[in-house]
């Protein structure tokens, strides 16, 4: 009796312990959260990026000559992509590097040669350097392309442009491109200036915001869809795209995507803080803590905290203001969640410094106009145009744009 009891009991509650081991295989973590006394149960589920999803894409490339658009960040749990396709058998015929190189370590804008990759054995070709796209020659033994570049949501960061680069030469010489998607840090932070045609640069070659709120593979959707390939034409796409996430989630990235954007404060605050670079500030490279601080000499005057930058090999060589004594703000202890919440680009910051710095014939240089895609931003800076009336002259074609958007998301 007692025999049969039991055996009731189990099949009765067997569907509850199978639904336990599912939850613990898939890795979701709950934990209780209280809000005004009410405790809410909130479920976190691990999101997969597109190259974490093997059995999605391992097939279409089994029996094909493959090129890889990749850097340090195209990994699957601590293992480099490019190791983990050899591994399974995958011919890889050569590896393209963007800018910072295929290991990441290139100092922002340093530009990098063609060389055999020590640790695997691959050909690298740069793509920041004596050239920014494939050539025929290039692609001539390859079947099909892979790009995996984890991105940070900002127009003036270059990956983007390098996907381009690759969509156009892949549709030009009828290469398929596989995209294997990765979460945007800043994926719900849509803001700032449209690019003018006009000030297309190696920062900025769409007409978009500074923060366009896009993944990779739903910004080489636009691409395609909007005809902004030379001759309209349309690049082959094969998206894997990541599951289990929507734009507002909040994604630590594994992997720094770039030497001076160490940490999600850092990635959080570049969309805002990189304008700067367009000034005579320093936004910390040459420090430990880059796009987490700003500061010159001259802000002696306004401002406490203090910094110094220095050469450091493999963040920073040469940086700005390199061994002069900074005055300016520290952001390291600002909220993380505070600064996503906002969901707009620190214009006042921009609006106060200038107004507080005392040398203002040489505040901007040219690079300014080229990061914010137009003239009229450090304009009405200099006629001392209010932060609501600059997002105001920003929200016709911002709107728009956003409009526009929606078409090309693979996520809500």
């Amino acid at each position: 009796m007692i025999n049969i009891r039991f055996n009731v009991f189990f099949l009765l509650t067997m569907p509850f312990w199978v639904a336990c081991n599912i939850c613990s295989m898939a890795k979701i973590e709950t934990f209780d959260k209280k809000t005004d006394q009410n405790i809410s149960a909130k479920v976190q589920i691990k999101i997969l990026t597109g190259a974490d999803q093997t059995k999605k894409y391992l097939s279409i490339l089994k029996g094909k000559k493959v090129g890889l658009v990749i850097n340090q960040t195209a990994e699957i749990n601590g293992v480099p992509l490019v190791d983990t396709l050899k591994s399974l058998g995958i011919n890889i015929k050569a590896v393209f590097g963007p800018e910072h190189g295929f290991r990441g370590n290139a100092d922002a804008g340093e530009k990098v040669g063609n060389y055999v990759d020590k640790k695997t054995g691959f050909l690298v070709i740069s793509l920041y350097g004596a050239k920014s796209a494939p050539s025929k020659e290039d692609l001539k033994n390859i079947d099909l392309m892979v790009f995996d570049i984890q991105d940070v949501g900002a127009r003036f960061y270059t990956y983007t442009i390098t996907m381009a680069k690759i969509m156009q030469a892949c549709a030009d010489y009828d290469i398929p491109l596989m995209i294997l998607d990765r979460p945007n840090p800043n994926g719900d932070l849509i803001d700032g200036p449209i690019l003018n045609p006009n000030f297309k640069s190696g920062v900025g070659m769409h007409p978009i915001p500074i923060s366009h709120g896009l993944t990779v593979a739903e910004f080489a959707q636009m691409i395609n869809g909007e005809g902004w390939l030379n001759g309209a034409k349309k690049c082959e796409l094969i998206i894997i795209k990541n599951a289990n996430y929507k734009h507002s989630d909040e994604y630590i990235l594994p992997v720094k995507p770039s030497p001076n954007l160490p940490n999600n404060l850092s990635i959080y605050l570049y969309p805002s803080l990189c304008l700067f670079e367009g000034t005579v500030l320093s936004q910390g490279r040459g420090t430990l803590f880059p796009f987490q601080v700003l500061g010159h000499p001259l802000l002696k005057d306004n401002y406490n905290f203090t910094f110094t930058p220095k050469s450091i090999d493999g963040m920073s060589k040469n940086p700005p203001l390199e061994n002069q004594l900074c005055y300016g703000i520290d952001f390291r202890k600002m909220d993380l969640e505070k600064i996503r919440n906002e969901k707009q680009l620190n214009i006042k910051l921009l609006l106060d410094i200038y107004k507080a710095f005392p040398d203002k014939e040489h505040f901007f240089n040219p690079f300014f106009n080229k990061l914010a895609g137009n003239d009229i931003l450090m304009q009405q800076i200099k006629a001392g145009k209010n932060e609501k009336e600059i997002r105001d002259s920003w929200q016709p074609v911002l709107n728009n744009y956003k409009v526009k958007r929606k078409e090309y998301l693979l996520y809500n």
